[in-house]
């Protein structure tokens, strides 16, 4: 008997972009889906892609996902992809005329914060972000080392 597919909300997610919260002010996320070859989804699929470094690029109207990292499949017989090669985005025309747009406002950046698998298909959360200072980054991380202190207090008298 056939197990039944999972339901369509499940995601699984693949690999995170945990610098990008830290050097950028997340403006607004979308979701795209990508352009791979057959060796790349089995690579995505096992975990062996890494977002360090990437970002995403408009080049002739369309958006691309650029410096992403997909170790190549060990068991395909096409060995002469590129790992980091230019990856085309699937996003409906008004989102990508958007991000295009605001793209090419001064300080804006497409930057991806997550891959992840949702019904068997290869994703990317993106987002348009602004770059923090370094004032921004430190009191984040005030922020986050006082949360941490109360949680710790919290447990001590619990």
């Amino acid at each position: 008997m056939a197990k039944p597919p999972p339901p369509a909300s499940a995601v699984k997610v693949i690999c995170l972009n945990r610098k990008a919260r830290h050097n950028y002010h997340i403006i607004e996320t979308f979701e795209a889906g990508l352009v791979l070859d057959g060796g790349e989804i089995k690579s995505i699929r096992l975990g062996q892609i890494t977002l360090d470094q990437s970002y995403i690029a408009p080049y002739g109207g369309e958006l691309f996902l650029v410096g992403a990292h997909i170790k190549p499949y060990s068991f395909s017989s096409d060995k002469e992809i590129d790992p980091t090669r230019k990856r085309k985005l699937l996003l409906h025309k008004h989102e990508m005329d958007k991000l295009i747009g605001r793209v090419e406002q001064k300080g804006f950046t497409l930057i991806p914060l997550q891959i992840h698998l949702r019904r068997g298909r290869a994703k990317v959360e993106l987002a348009l972000a602004k770059g923090k200072d370094a004032p921004d980054k430190r009191a984040d991380i005030k922020d986050r080392e006082k949360r941490r202190e109360a949680e710790r207090a919290m447990k001590r008298e619990s």
